[in-house]
């Protein structure tokens, strides 16, 4: 069905198909999807204690304002990852702010955060609550004057309505909000969100969302600090603002966040680091270029535990988390691997 309407959607603007999107989701529009590894044990799993049909997630991004999250579990997402939400609403970034490069299956956005606020989603979800494990990640307000305090806004709107909270530290469309990659930065962050979980007497799995375009050094520091505080998770990683060399595109000089097939490798190269100095001590998600069973697979040899995506279902269509699970078993079963935890990090890229 996908691919008959496809070309029809691609006329369209990106930023209003995925509007219609979000509203085919909230009606229910979706249709009934074929999954013959539904309830298969290949993939089951858990995240942050608690059992998951698999491990493929829906990346930020996608459901902004908490609007599908429970329509989206219905398309077979093991977990999924609302926001970014700021404290107070806000527009984000004129438009256009999202395009569209079909010949290299890839999005670039400067969206900018676009949400409706912390109120207002955390009304909506704690009057429609989540039927599978829920994400939110939180960000500051463009104009803030205090960056550090709009976490921990976050953090006490949402630690009692979500299964993890995560800390968006690695947008490139917020100015300046990658300084939070410095090493003195982030160490203050981390121990103010941890002073904060102690006041609200919250056990809140805390997760970093971070960025591919930092250096061998920085890999290195954060790691250092991810460990001192334990922290539960670490998404790899965010859109880049890089790796537009190889892209056909002619929109590929657009500002904004990389997202899709060009940014796999170096986000797999990034997992593959910080797997080894994590040493399985922080679960790792891999997000970037997943779009398939090959693809997820060479996430987990890189040392991911579970995957996110985003642009892949952009491109791919409603039924991508059968996609990849049907063709992920293909590749387990010819390997004489019973379970997809078998291959993690047993094979990372150079």
């Amino acid at each position: 069905m996908f691919s008959k309407l496809r070309s029809l959607i691609f006329k369209i603007d990106p930023e209003t198909a995925h509007n219609l999107a979000i509203k085919s989701l909230r009606l229910n529009l979706t249709p009934n999807l074929k999954d013959e590894n539904k309830d298969d044990p290949m993939f089951k799993t858990k995240l942050f204690g608690k059992e998951i049909d698999n491990p493929i997630g829906m990346a930020a991004g996608f459901d902004k304002n908490a609007e599908v999250y429970n329509s989206l579990f219905k398309l077979g997402f093991g977990f999924v990852e609302v926001g970014t939400v700021t404290p107070f609403k806000q527009y984000g970034n004129p438009k256009p702010r999202v395009f569209r490069l079909v010949e290299d299956e890839a999005l670039i956005n400067r969206l900018g955060f676009n949400n409706l606020g912390s109120e207002s989603v955390s009304n909506r979800i704690r009057s429609n609550l989540n039927k599978g494990l829920l994400g939110i990640n939180i960000g500051p307000n463009k104009d803030s004057d205090d960056r550090l305090n709009d976490y921990l806004i976050g953090l006490r709107t949402f630690h009692d309505i979500a299964d993890y909270i995560t800390i968006n530290i690695s947008s490139p469309n917020t100015e300046n909000l990658r300084s939070f990659h410095d090493e003195t930065k982030f160490d203050e962050l981390m121990n103010l969100v941890k002073e904060e979980k102690i006041k609200l007497k919250s056990k809140i799995p805390i997760v970093v969302k971070i960025s591919p375009d930092i250096s061998d050094e920085q890999i290195e520091a954060l790691s250092k600090i991810l460990l001192e505080h334990k922290v539960s998770a670490i998404i790899v990683s965010n859109t880049t603002a890089g790796n537009r060399g190889k892209l056909n595109n002619i929109l590929k000089h657009q500002k904004g966040g990389l997202s899709g097939k060009p940014l796999e490798e170096k986000a797999n190269k990034l997992i593959s680091k910080f797997y080894r100095l994590l040493k399985n001590k922080i679960e790792i998600i891999g997000v970037g270029g997943v779009d398939s069973g090959e693809s997820a697979h060479r996430k987990f040899l890189a040392g991911a535990s579970y995957v996110q995506l985003y642009t892949g279902m952009v491109f791919q269509g409603p039924n991508i988390v059968g996609k990849i699970k049907k063709e992920l078993k293909e590749i387990l079963i010819t390997d004489g691997i019973g379970n997809f935890r078998e291959i993690i990090g047993k094979k990372q890229p150079n």
